[in-house]
């Protein structure tokens, strides 16, 4: 059995310049470093150490300081930062390039850690310094500590390790002859009281302010790059440090594994992209990660695309997987075109057979623009570190992309003209032949231009490339998962929809039978339920439906005839059962505008058959010997004429000061019995349920007013 597994960016034919590229590593520092953060940093080295290649060029070990959101990792304890920090500085990191990255801001005694690195590579808007910040009292111990640091790795100068240490040190850079010197404040004192007796023959040319006195020391990523020279490069996400480092692009992951072992599992991507294709998959993954806390993730794709907009939808949230807890591994035995190509580009890996194809025109892309990916497939492409002009070349065979040198290393990507501009320095890169891709990339294409890592005759090859013992588990759906998507399936949305607007009307019209009404809320809340957990309902969309059923309840109950209140309800109703059959707000794209006119005619014809069932209903069951009982048959036109005529002579001021029983609901008009006379009656306290004994207050007419007897 033959392996065919090469490096990222290898080229089968003729050796690529990135495939030279040194080994590398990636490891996150969790900020702030407290409790066993220490222990299990060093545990994470050593392993990263044992996995490094001990021959050839020298390993890069890139440490990336990750404080939680909205912090700065200020927190950390001094002890467990200095314990880190000698470790680091220690000889056994000394056969490996290590290299501190700042992609957000650093403070606290965290900064003993970035000092114990050999180089600092920063975001530019990343500040590091204000290490004594939670400290009230300096002890000598903790100057000591900083000024070791500093003097066995020299990334820091000692003065300036002080100076974000203590506010009240003033650190100031010297201009001599001999080259820039950085001191404190007694220290540049007695060096100009030696130059001005003749004790040195130093020469200044000037002085700047590093820090002034009772100033926090703190210096952002452009100054410690660009003004003092003490960070090696400026990176603002893996991909651009990727390339200052010299590394392949995609070389800097995490080992999710850390060394015990994969978790695996698999999920199947097969035939058409739709809705409840990415709904099924999300969910299978999203439980199996809480059952199992799986670290290793199949996503096994045989499909021409579909639904682009659903394919970005699925990419996003392989995207969006923790890439230090789980590795996602795209495996392509035959073809991922269209959308399916993005969902494969989305995983941290892509394996393929070396006749598979990757991209190129696929089913259900029609309509879909550049336009209108362009802005989504480059934020993919930032949180995956890859380039994103070959991802959109890969669903859009029409977009130009071409082959780039760096003149200074040599160094070959791939970028359209609109991201080569994006790079910091565009002039440095020489343009070479067009990526043609008129009908996908083959795998062999695909592993040279560095869109798949491996090339796998088979699954067993997949299997031996990650060491799988076994086969992993694939992940189905089960019984609860099937039946949310039938019922999610818009034919039995609808029919959902109908059952229950059709028993609340009954309800309304035959109020106290309760039968109707329970169907109706079983019939809503099954609706709602299978869309909320099909993923294209939200909160928002059931916060807007009970609005809306508030609003006709006023109208009904509380304020009739405003008619404000009836009509913005219904609104309200109709555009959450509208928004609950998309999985957009706002349309973003051309595919989701052409979703607004079929979700609309979907609630139209539910409408238009409700009418119709209430016409029906209305005419037909008044005749039915069930439900002759249940719904009162409208008079003729003769008889409403001759009730209305005797009603109008009618007097009733005899009824004043009766007690009676009400017959039907009174909501708050309906009909009571007074003896033997059966009267139409209005209430004056509010609704009251029928065979509630009532007295008559109040006639006008023949308007019969009254109210329930305590």
């Amino acid at each position: 059995m033959s392996l065919i597994a090469r490096p990222l960016g290898a080229d089968p034919a003729s050796p690529s310049p990135e495939s030279a590229s040194s080994p590398a590593a990636i490891i996150r520092v969790p900020l702030p470093i407290v409790g066993t953060v220490d222990t299990r940093l060093k545990q994470t080295v050593e392993q990263a150490l044992e996995d490094l290649p001990q021959d050839g060029d020298r390993p890069t070990l890139v440490l990336e300081f990750s404080p939680k959101e909205g912090q700065a990792g200020e927190a950390s304890e001094f002890e467990r930062s200095l314990s880190v920090a000698r470790f680091l500085a220690g000889g056994r990191l000394s056969g490996v390039r290590t290299v501190a990255w700042l992609p957000r801001s650093v403070k606290g005694h965290a900064v003993l850690a970035v000092m114990a690195c050999e180089e600092i590579a920063m975001h530019p808007d990343a500040e590091l310094g204000a290490a004594g910040v939670h400290e009230a009292h300096l002890d000598p111990t903790v100057r000591r500590g900083y000024a070791e640091i500093a003097s066995r790795r020299r990334t820091l100068p000692e003065a300036v390790a002080l100076g974000m240490l203590d506010p009240a040190l003033a650190v100031y850079r010297v201009q001599t002859l001999e080259g820039e010197q950085y001191l404190l404040d007694d220290e540049l004192e007695t060096l100009q009281q030696r130059v001005a007796a003749g004790e040195s023959d130093t020469v200044i040319n000037g002085v700047d302010t590093v820090f002034q006195q009772s100033e926090v020391g703190v210096l952002s990523g452009r100054e410690m790059r660009l003004t003092h020279h003490f960070a090696s490069h400026l990176a603002p996400d893996r991909l651009q440090l990727a390339e200052e480092l010299g590394l392949a692009p995609g070389s800097l992951e995490e080992d999710p594994s850390l060394g015990q072992g994969w978790r695996a599992a698999r999920v199947e991507l097969r035939g058409a992209i739709d809705r409840h294709v990415v709904n099924r998959l999300q969910r299978a993954i999203a439980d199996e990660r809480r059952r199992r806390n799986i670290n290793f993730l199949c996503v096994e794709i045989e499909s021409a695309g579909g639904d682009a907009a659903e394919g970005l939808r699925l990419a996003n949230f392989l995207a969006d997987l923790n890439s230090s807890e789980v590795r996602t591994v795209a495996y392509i035995p035959h073809e991922a075109r269209g959308s399916a190509a993005l969902v494969a580009l989305a995983c941290d890996h892509v394996v393929m057979h070396e006749d598979a194809v990757l991209g190129g025109p696929g089913a259900g892309s029609d309509g879909v623009t550049s336009s209108d990916l362009r802005a989504p497939v480059e934020q993919l492409a930032q949180a995956k570190g890859r380039d994103w002009s070959l991802m959109m070349a890969a669903v859009d065979p029409q977009f130009r992309v071409y082959r780039y040198t760096r003149e200074d290393t040599g160094r070959v990507r791939y970028f359209s003209e609109a991201e080569l501009e994006q790079r910091p320095q565009p002039d440095d890169w020489r343009r070479g032949s067009e990526v043609v891709n008129e009908s996908g990339f083959e795998g062999a294409r695909a592993q040279e231009l560095g869109l798949a890592r491996y090339l796998a005759a088979n699954f067993d090859e997949f299997r031996q490339i990650y060491q799988l013992e076994d086969n992993p588990q694939l992940l189905k759906p089960n019984w609860a998962h099937t039946l949310i998507a039938a019922l999610a399936d818009p034919r039995w949305a609808g029919v959902l929809l109908f059952i229950a607007c059709f028993s609340l009307m009954t309800e309304m019209m035959a109020p106290g039978m309760g039968v109707p009404g329970f169907l109706s809320a079983v019939c809503f809340t099954l609706f709602f339920w299978s869309q909320f957990l099909h993923g294209t309902a939200g909160w928002l969309e059931v916060a807007l439906f009970v609005l809306g059923l508030s609003c006709i309840a006023l109208e009904l109950f509380v304020l009739p005839g405003t008619g404000v209140f009836g009509i913005g309800g219904g609104a309200l109703v109709i555009l959450s059962v509208v928004l609950a059959s998309q999985t957009f707000v706002i349309p973003q794209t051309s595919a989701e505008l052409e979703q607004i006119p079929r979700s609309l005619m979907r609630v139209g014809l539910g409408g238009l058959g409700f009418f119709a069932a209430l016409v029906i209903m209305r005419r037909v069951l008044p005749r039915t010997p069930v439900f002759r009982r249940l719904v009162l048959e409208p008079p003729s036109v003769e008889d409403a004429e001759d009730l209305e005529h005797r009603e109008s002579l009618v007097e009733l001021v005899h009824l004043v000061g009766k007690r009676g029983v009400t017959l039907t609901h009174l909501v708050p008009a309906g009909k009571a019995r007074f003896g033997d006379e059966m009267v139409n009656v209005l209430s004056r306290s509010g609704m009251i349920d029928a065979g509630t004994p009532v007295l008559v207050v109040e006639v006008t007419g023949n308007r019969v007013m009254v109210e329930p007897i305590a």
